[in-house]
């Protein structure tokens, strides 16, 4: 596979991973979402503890209201957090 090919097997990987801790393997929780970026984000986001934080972010990204994330709506978090960092990168890379 191409490094995109096998950058988006990982995406979809990880999604499954966390979707099957409580239940609906196709959705995540709130605190499924909370272990996700605990785990695979923390030089990106620190730890996240605060709880309305996590309130704030589920509720911007659950489009259908249903209180979980489905890939796409985990998709639109991915591209979120990509374009933040590219946006830095690309702001540092003169420094």
């Amino acid at each position: 596979m191409t490094d995109l090919e096998s950058s988006l097997a990982t995406i979809m990987e990880v999604f499954h991973r966390y979707t099957e801790k409580e239940g609906d393997k196709h959705k995540l929780k709130k605190s499924e979402l909370k272990d996700l970026i605990n785990e695979e984000l923390p030089a990106l986001t620190g730890q996240v503890k605060d709880q309305a934080t996590m309130d704030s972010l589920m509720e911007s990204l659950d489009t259908d209201g249903d209180s979980e994330l489905d890939f796409q709506e985990f998709m639109t978090f991915i591209t979120m957090v990509t374009v933040c960092c590219h946006d830095f990168c690309e702001h540092h890379e003169d420094e």
